[in-house]
Formats: structure tokens, sequence, C-alpha cells
């Protein structure tokens, strides 16, 4: 593999059809010492202050949310994406990405935090005035004023642009009128600043700056939940609410603009939160093994939960290793915006959006990674699991929630595929000329052998083929489909799954092709396991998915011919997972933690 520098920056959704250089991609052994007393820093005060008092978050006793906010804030960790004049610490966004990450293990105080400094915050830093940056955000990033953001309605929540909450401008034009009601809205109970959607004259999506205690506003009692039951969540109701005009946020009329490019910082960001809590988990089931003896042993040292052990902090780690190369991507993006002169809010909006199908990858990965980690966590746990004497039981009722917010995972793999198709249709995409190649390629010879001498090159020539197996049957259905391919959701949601395993095993190989040439093969045997691991299961899952897919929409000759083309692409050489996961599992013992 090439080791020179290029400084080309990969488009949004280009790592399905160009090799990724492992030496240019940023990885969490990047970190500067800067980052990782940040990260540091937050994990200390979830040990501190959060921990200590999850109980009392959990039985909302009245004041403490809000005060372990203030505190957070004290630390400069609600601010940390915030610029300095602002207020904040003005971190670049891989920073901003381990503080989520960092405070991920919090439980409810997580949902509370994430909630203020994403959603609550970034909708006014973006898309506000001057005025209204220097009103709000200093108090939001310093905790005094928390935030809060109300999009979704009890008829409108993946199809946020149908809410029917409406403004209406008063007859003296100083006021806004609004009316109509939101739910499931975080921090709701006791937030200071809301940013809330409605449709002026009942048409235009606009979103407006709210402040507790305006007239016409009012919050409802707090829900009953299943899980993150420390966290606020109530309905806020308007009726003829007057909003001051100049709380219009952004265009009146572009309010989808904020809420779209809101979440897909949003995404990426409960990502890093889920990895964040995915770790916790895991450490605490180890703990648990290394303690738990049955027939006189512990139970860490049975096979079975060796598996699961090893198999948790795999999907960890190969879900940690697409995050950040993500996360890093964004940033030089938004520094590329930056120096060709764009704004402030431009330049990281402009970034997010470069790299949203990344997003919404890694908002279904990292939230059903976290579910993975907490359902094998109960049972290691046994009968304890089951138990609210134990975090683990919490972890599991608190994950469930992560793959309906922020998009549901349905959504977002949807969102995936039509996001990739929608650049190859405007041209900033050459998904044809690929896609093709491969069709030629299927009536050609196979290659049989590998003479490529590089390091993993049959790894890497597996990450080659999985490409060719999403280019293959994606091309294939469009062609055969067409415009109804928007209605066949279930062929949709096969592909996205082929590019997730895929975007996140060639991230996972890629870090260990960096860390394998800097340290070598001896000293990285553990992350070489992990990611041979991955990638054996990922290949069978491509197999499947696209097996799925070929069936739903090809028949005949044309079926054969596609699936023996896959078949042909998803070959794996024969591997012992059981040694190398006992091998990961044995350090992760040894340990009695997560420990990369």
């Amino acid at each position: 593999m090439d080791t020179t520098k290029t400084n080309m920056l990969l488009k949004g959704g280009e790592w399905l059809i160009k090799e990724s250089n492992a030496f240019e991609t940023f990885t969490p052994e990047d970190y500067t010492e800067e980052q990782l007393m940040v990260r540091d820093m937050c994990i200390q005060f979830l040990k501190t202050e959060i921990i200590p008092v999850v109980d009392r978050i959990d039985k909302m006793e009245p004041g403490l949310m809000p005060s372990l906010m203030e505190k957070a804030g004290e630390q400069g960790l609600l601010g940390a994406s915030v610029p300095e004049d602002l207020g904040g610490l003005g971190k670049d966004f891989v920073t901003s990405t381990l503080v989520s990450e960092g405070l991920g293990g919090g439980y409810s105080f997580s949902v509370a935090m994430s909630a203020h400094a994403g959603i609550g915050t970034l909708p006014i830093l973006y898309f506000g005035t001057e005025e209204q940056k220097k009103k709000y955000i200093p108090k939001l990033a310093s905790g005094e004023w928390k935030g809060s953001y109300g999009l979704t309605e009890p008829g409108s929540g993946s199809d946020a642009l149908g809410a029917k909450t409406t403004a209406t401008l008063s007859a003296d034009g100083k006021n806004y009128l609004l009316n109509g009601q939101k739910c499931w809205i975080t921090n709701g109970g006791f937030a200071d600043i809301f940013t809330v959607f409605a449709k002026i004259d009942g048409e235009k999506f606009t979103a407006f700056i709210i402040e507790k205690g305006m007239e016409g506003f009012t919050q409802g009692p707090e829900e009953h939940k299943m899980g993150i039951k420390g966290s606020s969540t109530v309905q806020l109701y308007f009726q003829d609410c007057k909003v001051p005009v100049e709380n219009v946020l952004g265009e009146i009329g572009k309010g989808h603009i904020i809420a779209f490019n809101i979440l897909n910082i949003g995404r990426l960001k409960l990502a890093a939160a889920t990895n964040g809590g995915a770790k916790m988990a895991l450490t605490n089931a180890i703990e648990y093994a290394n303690a738990r003896e049955q027939f006189k042993t512990p139970i860490s040292s049975f096979g079975a939960i060796k598996h699961k052990i090893a198999e948790m902090a795999i999907k960890i780690y190969a879900d940690e290793s697409a995050l950040y190369r993500t996360a890093k991507w964004i940033d030089e993006k938004e520094h590329e915006l930056l120096s060709a002169g764009k704004p402030f809010n431009e330049a990281l909006l402009g970034a997010a959006e470069e790299y949203a199908i990344e997003c919404a990858i890694l908002k279904v990965h990292g939230s059903e990674v976290l579910d993975y980690i907490v359902d094998e966590g109960v049972q290691i746990h046994g009968g304890n699991g089951y138990s609210d004497e134990y975090l683990i039981s919490k972890a599991y009722r608190d994950s469930r929630i992560n793959r309906i917010y922020e998009g549901t995972n349905e959504i977002n793999r949807l969102l995936t595929v039509d996001m990739i198709l929608k650049r190859a249709m405007k041209g900033k995409l050459d998904l044809m000329g690929p896609a093709m190649n491969v069709q030629k390629e299927l009536m050609s010879i196979p290659e049989f052998g590998n003479d490529d001498e590089a390091s993993f090159a049959n790894e890497r020539k597996t990450i080659v083929n999985m490409k060719k197996a999403i280019l293959m049957t994606a091309g294939a259905a469009v062609q055969k489909l067409m415009m109804n391919l928007q209605n066949e959701q279930e062929i949709l949601m096969n592909i996205a799954d082929m590019m997730i395993e895929t975007f996140v095993a060639e991230s996972i190989l890629l870090r260990v092709i960096k860390m394998t040439d800097k340290n070598g093969e001896a000293a990285s045997q553990n992350q070489i396991d992990m990611m041979r691991c991955y990638l054996n299961d990922a290949i069978d899952k491509v197999n499947k998915f696209g097996k799925e897919a070929i069936n739903a929409f090809a028949a005949g000759d044309e079926q054969k011919m596609m699936l023996l083309g896959l078949k042909r692409f998803t070959k794996a050489e024969p591997f012992n997972s059981k040694d190398a996961r006992r091998r990961i599992a044995d350090k992760l013992i040894a340990e009695g933690r997560y420990c990369w």
C-alpha cells in the first residue's frame, strides 16, 4: 500500500469506489495529549459526579440534573465546540467528539448533556444572528441556561415536515403567535431555551427561539419511560404563545435546513456517546466475570464467556475506528471550507453535510453495537443482570432509545442508500463507471490466487470485493427497478447493511495496517485478531444481505449470474476465529477492563 501523503480528502461516499490510504486515515492512536486529557477529564467527571448519584438521577430528584449540568459547564464540557469568544473551549471536531464519547457512559446524564450541547445549543450557534448568539450561547456554554429542541409532534416523527404547529404574525407585526404541541422533548422539564419548529401561515416551516416563561407556553408532566428514567422528557404546549419576531432563527421557510443539518452532527455525536457507553458496559461485564465464580472458578475462564467478551470488544473497536475516521474527515473538510472563505457556521455544517452518509451509517452501527453489548452484558451477569442493583440492567434499558431518536435506524438505513444514489445522479459521485466495471468482471474468468505481497493483502482484497458486491447489487437493482426502487424498502435496507458492514470493516483494517506498520505485528496481535474476526463475520453478512436483495428483484439467468458473482466476491480464507477470540478475551480479562 502506498505510504505517500497525497492530501486528497475523500468526498462523502467516495470510499465505496476508491481505495483509502491507511497512512492518511486518522485513528484513535493519533489523538494528541490534549485530546486524551479532555477525554480522561470526561471519564473522571462521570466517576466522581455522576455514577455515585445515578440512582438519585433516575428518581428525578428535583434540581439534581440541572446542577450536574452546571458542574459540567464549569469544567467546559458543555461548550467544547463553542468558540472561545462566545464562552466555549473552541476545540476541534475530533475533540468535541471525544467529549461525547467520554461522557457516553453516564446513563441519563449523558442524554441530558448530549441534548443540551448538541440540538439545544448548535442551532443557535450555527444559524443565529450575532445578537442571538451573544445573548444565548455564553449562558448555554456555561450551563447557566439549559437548552432543548422541539421538533417531534404526536403526528410527525420521521416525517418532521408534517408538523402541525403553526405561527401567525400578530396584528402589530411584533410577535408570532404559536399554536400546537411538541412531544418527547428531552430536557423539556427544566430547560430555559428551546429551538422550536412551526409553520408560518401553515406553510413556511421555520425555527424559533423560545424562552421559558413566554406567555402562552407551558410544559407538560414528565413521561414515564422504559429507560433513561432520569432524563427529563415532556410535551410542550403553545396556545397563542407570543414569540418576538427577533426570535425567528435562520430564514423564514428554511427551518428544514436547520433541522436536517443539525441531525447530521447529532448522529455522529450519538455514535460517539454509544461507543463510550459500550466501553463502560463491557468493563462492567469483565469485572463481574472476573469476580463471579461457578464450580470454584471465575466464569471469565469459560470459553463461552470468553467468546462474548471478545466479540463485544471487537464490535467496539471496529465501531470506534469508523467513528474517528469520519470525525477527522469532517474536521478536515471544515478547515478546507474555512480556508476557502466560508463563514464559521457554513464550514462545519457543510462538512457534516458532505459526510451525511457516513453519519447515518455511524448512528445505525453505534446504536446497534451498544444494544448488543448491553444485552450480552446482562447475559454474563446471569440472574443478577436482571436486578436493579447492578448497573448493567440500567444500561440495558437506557440503550434501547438510541435506535429510535436522531432518526430511527430504519430511516437512517434508507437515507444511506438514498443519499448515495442522489449524489450519483447529480454527478457528484461516479458510481456508474465502477458498477459497469464490476458487471464486465462478472463475465470474465475469475482470478485465482493472490500474488500481492503487501501487508494484509488478503484482507485488502476482501474489502475491495465487498465493495464490488455492493456495486453489483445496487447497480442491478437501480437498472431493474428504476424509480420503483424507492418503494422497495427491504432491498434498500439490504444494500444499506452491505454498505455499513463494508465501511466499518474497511475502517478497522486501515487502523490495523497503520498500527502494525508503526509497532510491528507482534505488538499488534490483539488488534490484528480483532480485525480478522470482524472481517470474517462482515463478509458473511454482506453475502447474506446481497442474496436477500438479489433474490427480491432478479430471476432466471440474471439471478444465477449475480448469485455466482456474489459468491465470488464474498469468498474468505479459512480462519480460526475461536483461538483469535480467546487471545483477545485473555488480554481483556487480565486487564479487568476494556483496554484499547
